[in-house]
């Protein structure tokens, strides 16, 4: 069982330079996701009357995310794994790919480059709102709940195959396109519903920004309760333990 590989790593891992590196990587990543995924959206709104609400908009969300989020995890996957999402970061943990103390760096890294991003845009665009996700009329929170677990299962399953799983060789180098892709896919599917936000950081910098926290808990429990049952699942059935790459000691 993965559950059985959890670390809880050192307090020293927060001074070592590789973690510092990592976790920079990770705001970054995350500060240019966000920018360009909420900066669609408030592009769309201005140019349009609710155009973010309308089929288009969300066509151009769902593509503004997907690269966004392609890029983003390109640019850090040499030097943090290029998680950009403390769901994913959480399903890491619980497969023993990342300590508890390196993961909770990842965390608040993640949320602060959120929030700088929603601020800067804020302040680029003459005071524009950021827009918090919210529940459309006719979706109860439990409703968004099971969306975002089914979303966030795909999207943690995606990164289990395509970047955790040892055996993955060469699909490897596709990987920031398929969860690219699947973040942009999912997105069409429930970004009427709820917004598709499949991570915590992604709903909380608007949020703060906003300062609007209706339903927020949903984006928290959904993604990591989806990115927890996609860890274990991948991790149980198809790497298991003789195959697994255990967490390097020596750096630290």
């Amino acid at each position: 069982m993965p559950i059985s590989r959890i670390a809880i790593g050192s307090v020293g891992e927060a001074s070592h330079p590789d973690t510092l590196k990592a976790v920079l990587a990770e705001f970054i990543s995350m500060l240019i996701f966000v920018f360009a995924g909420q900066g669609s959206g408030m592009a769309f709104n201005k140019l349009t009357s609710d155009g973010s609400t309308t089929p288009a908009g969300l066509v151009a969300a769902s593509l503004a995310h997907a690269f966004g989020l392609f890029v983003a995890v390109s640019v850090g996957a040499n030097i943090s794994g290029g998680h950009v999402n403390p769901a994913v970061t959480f399903g890491a943990f619980l497969g023993g790919n990342i300590t508890l103390f390196r993961g909770i760096l990842y965390w608040i890294a993640q949320l602060l480059g959120s929030i700088v991003a929603c601020a800067l845009l804020k302040f680029s665009t003459g005071g524009l709102q950021t827009a918090a996700f919210s529940l459309s009329t006719d979706v109860t929170a439990w409703n968004a709940l099971v969306f975002e677990i089914v979303m966030t299962f795909g999207l943690v399953y995606t990164v289990y195959a395509t970047a955790v799983d040892p055996k993955k060789g060469s699909l490897g180098t596709i990987a920031p396109i398929a969860i690219g892709f699947i973040v942009g896919a999912n997105i069409l599917a429930g970004g009427a519903f709820d917004g598709a936000s499949m991570n915590p950081a992604v709903s909380f910098g608007p949020a703060v920004v906003s300062w609007t926290w209706t339903h927020q808990w949903v984006y928290w429990v959904g993604p990591l309760i989806g990115a927890g049952i996609a860890a274990i699942v991948y991790d149980t059935i198809f790497i298991g333990q003789s195959t697994h790459e255990q967490l390097p000691t020596t750096d630290y």
